[in-house]
């Protein structure tokens, strides 16, 4: 059977970062008194997924829509009313409270996405949409048997096939690392990427998730950077 018109459609590239800091505004600060180790932990926020985000940004030259306000205070990458939307620090304050943390903090990233996936989408492209995300190496006292992973939707074939196309791609590069795909978590759970698939078919939208290990943060930079440099170049090729 010949490709759709839709399968033959070029591709644009988009990154988010939901969690690339641990920032609280000023006026929340009282919230947040006495919990810095819990702020700098990986319940946070997602140390170095910002920094990659960035770097690949720059080199591909493409949109990024980063947030650096803490998790802790609302997750951008939950839906409204998720149980985990907000944290134990925030879900009991009042209702209006509630309602102004989305406001101002989490409507405004998660609708800039939303418009600019289906601006692209409407010039005529298929988008596709790369979340940076890091995970903590050991959860609940389970060690978490990856180095980099991709989370997407297995029903969805165009993300499944970009999914194995830049894994094969990155081991390729350094045989070493070790690949999973949705793994720690999965990828049809709800997020930004969830929300996006409801909006837009398959052969239109591909919301890959990509985790990378905070536990290779603690290697030399050289490591860390060389890394990001793998990832980037297999991107470059699974998109080729």
């Amino acid at each position: 059977m010949p490709p759709s018109t839709d399968d033959l459609l070029p591709r644009r590239l988009i990154l988010t970062c939901e969690h690339g800091g641990h920032q609280v505004p000023a006026n929340y600060a009282a919230l947040f008194e006495g919990h810095d180790d819990l702020l700098a932990s990986h319940r946070g926020w997602d140390p170095g997924a910002l920094d990659l985000a960035r770097k690949m940004a720059h080199m591909l030259r493409v949109p990024l829509y980063a947030a650096t306000v803490t998790r802790l205070l609302v997750d951008l990458n939950r839906s409204i009313g998720h149980s985990a939307l907000f944290s134990s620090l925030t879900r009991s304050l009042p209702r209006p409270v509630r309602d102004r943390l989305l406001a101002d903090h989490y409507q405004p990233h998660r609708d800039a996405v939303v418009r600019a996936v289906a601006a692209q989408i409407a010039d005529g492209v298929a988008v596709l949409h790369v979340a940076v995300h890091s995970f903590t190496p050991v959860l609940g006292g389970v060690r978490r048997d990856a180095d980099v992973a991709f989370l997407y939707d297995p029903r969805r074939p165009a993300e499944r096939g970009f999914a194995m196309a830049w894994q094969h791609a990155l081991a390729l590069i350094d045989p070493g690392l070790r690949l999973r795909r949705n793994y720690p978590y999965r990828g049809r759970d709800d997020g930004l990427t969830a929300r996006l698939r409801k909006l837009h078919p398959d052969a239109r939208y591909l919301g890959i998730e990509l985790e990378v290990n905070q536990g290779l943060l603690r290697t030399a930079e050289p490591a860390w950077g060389r890394l990001g440099e793998q990832i980037l170049t297999a991107l470059r090729s699974a998109m080729a």
